[in-house]
Parts: C-alpha cells; sequence; structure tokens
C-alpha cells in the first residue's frame, strides 16, 4: 500500500465533489499525458497515513451518518436536526496553563490559520468508518501561539451547552456538556487538526460546524464536535464517555484491534459504502507517525 508524503492543499486549491470521485477515471484517462509530464509532479492531497487507494466516503453518508448526540441518538437524526445550531457568531476561548489567554471569534480564527486539506481515515468505536477529505489547521499551531507555560500537559475541549441550539442535551443520556481531551504531546502532533469543513464546503452543522478536532489514530468520540473552549491544564481532564463509562472508553481510546469493547470485537470494522468488513488496523494506520508517543505503555492498561 502506497503511503504519499504529507503535503497540505490551501482551501483555494481544493478540488470540488464532483472532481473527487472523478478523480481515478481522471488518471486514469490522462495517464499518457501525465507520464509525459513526470518531470512536474502533481501535488498530493493525501498526508502521512492516508492511502491512494483509500476511496472517499460520499459527501452524502458522510453528512447523514454520525453521531452527535446534542441532536439525537440515532445516526440520522443530527442532520435532522441541527438546523438549530447557530454557528455565527462564535467564538473560542483558549485559556489555562497558558501565556496569551484569549477570546476569539470563529471568524478571526480561519483568517489567522487559512485552511488545508487533509484527508483522514475516521473510524468510529461502534465498528465503522469513513475517509473524509476534512478543511483545517494543525491543532499545534494555535498552542504554540498562546504559549503553554511549563506545567501545562494536558489539553481539554468543550462543545457549546445550549439545549435551545442542541435540545438533545435536555436528556440525561450524557453529562453535558460534552468534553474530551489529549495529552499535550498528542496534541502538538501534526496529524490532530482543528477543522472548519470537509470536501470544500463549511463544516455542516451536523458534523460539528463551526469548528470540530480530528485526530485520525483515535476513535472517533475524540473528535469533539462545536468546540467553544480550549484548556490547557496540569492533570489530566474528565472526558464524557470515561465519565459515563470507564470501564469501556478509556481516556486514550486508540485504535486498537487488540482491546475489544466490552460488548463487542473491535478487529474488524465497516467501511460506509462496503458490504464486506475489513481488518482493524492498529493507530487506523497511522502507527508509522503516532507509535512513537506511546513508548513504553501497556496499551491494553492504557486504553
Amino acid at each position: 500500500m502506497l503511503i504519499l508524503p504529507p503535503r497540505d492543499i490551501r482551501s483555494s486549491e481544493i478540488t470540488d465533489e464532483a472532481l473527487f470521485w472523478n478523480r481515478r477515471r481522471f488518471l486514469g484517462a490522462t495517464a499518457g499525458a501525465l507520464a509525459a509530464a513526470v518531470a512536474a509532479p502533481l501535488p498530493s492531497m493525501w498526508p502521512p497515513g492516508a492511502a491512494s487507494d483509500d476511496k472517499l466516503t460520499p459527501y452524502d453518508d458522510v453528512t447523514t451518518y454520525n453521531n452527535f448526540y446534542e441532536f439525537g441518538l440515532d445516526k440520522s437524526d443530527p442532520s435532522r436536526n441541527a438546523h438549530t445550531l447557530r454557528p455565527r457568531p462564535w467564538t473560542v476561548s483558549i485559556e489555562g496553563e497558558i501565556h496569551k489567554p484569549q477570546t476569539i471569534a470563529i471568524d478571526d480564527l480561519l483568517r489567522r490559520y487559512p485552511s488545508v486539506e487533509r484527508v483522514y481515515r475516521l473510524r468510529c468505536v461502534e465498528g465503522w468508518s469513513m475517509v473524509i477529505p476534512w478543511m483545517g489547521f494543525e491543532l499545534n499551531r494555535l498552542l504554540s501561539d498562546v504559549q503553554p507555560t511549563s506545567h501545562a500537559r494536558f489539553v481539554s475541549f468543550t462543545t457549546l451547552h445550549d439545549p435551545e441550539q442542541m435540545p438533545g442535551q435536555r436528556s440525561g443520556v450524557l453529562a453535558w456538556p460534552y468534553v474530551e481531551g489529549l495529552r499535550l504531546d498528542e496534541a502538538m502532533h501534526p496529524l490532530a487538526i482543528l477543522v472548519t469543513g470537509l470536501y470544500g464546503k463549511p463544516l455542516p452543522n451536523q458534523n460539528g460546524a463551526p469548528l470540530r478536532l480530528a485526530v485520525p489514530w483515535k476513535y472517533g468520540f475524540k473528535s469533539i464536535k462545536s468546540i467553544v473552549r480550549i484548556r490547557l491544564t496540569r492533570a489530566q481532564p474528565p472526558t464524557t464517555w470515561n465519565l459515563a463509562a470507564p470501564n469501556e472508553y478509556g481516556f486514550y481510546s486508540n485504535v486498537n484491534p487488540d482491546v475489544d469493547h466490552p460488548r463487542w470485537s473491535q478487529k474488524r470494522e465497516r467501511r460506509i459504502g462496503e458490504l464486506l468488513r475489513r481488518p482493524t488496523i492498529l493507530f487506523n494506520g497511522y502507527g508509522d507517525q503516532v507509535a512513537s508517543l506511546y513508548s513504553g505503555m501497556d496499551l491494553r492498561v492504557d486504553f
């Protein structure tokens, strides 16, 4: 399987959805021309860990089949109910163990950090997966700019808490607001991005508008949606699913076929759009990039 070198693509260069789906047809039809132009190689949209034979999940599936309990428990509920979310005006507070705390409007954040494109696999803890062309920027850029103190060890994230906009928060199915966290070195890894769009379009409400996290080597619930607060801390922060069921959802939640969920195996997964299940890959296939973060750790204990 070919793993191509990293190359970020700025939002102005992003291919639209139709051209994404014609990519292989185009490449096949123009093979001769490309061979003649080999001295001027085409830029790659595939960063480390994204294989060139990973078929992109259709936009309609990405935006109608997802988990966002703030808008309902069924996979189709967010696309039906998330129209109540108002992604503008929106501010994000960056605080805690940093030298430059600030609250910034989402549009100012987007101007400060222009989007690039990253094609990542998303693996859900329930056993399904997708391949999504995200738009966003590396989280480490923001964290570096706010200058963590020497005491910063973790990064916590908080989703908007507003039952008027997010009617699912009126239920007691989870403790609201939704919170997540990473170790600081995980958050500083270049594969961890703050997402502002997908398929060359602004991030839909049901996918976590206007700002969400994408950590492709972890299960999908770690990629918290509709972020309003980022806080650097000394101690490991609480996370929503770990609070709800600590025996089922650990803090790290790295994709690992050898650590089963107590109620099902994690050894295989179903890629949306495919009939057959495929083997789950440790770290979701990004092990070459991230395995060193967990050197010396027992991933069965620190799951």
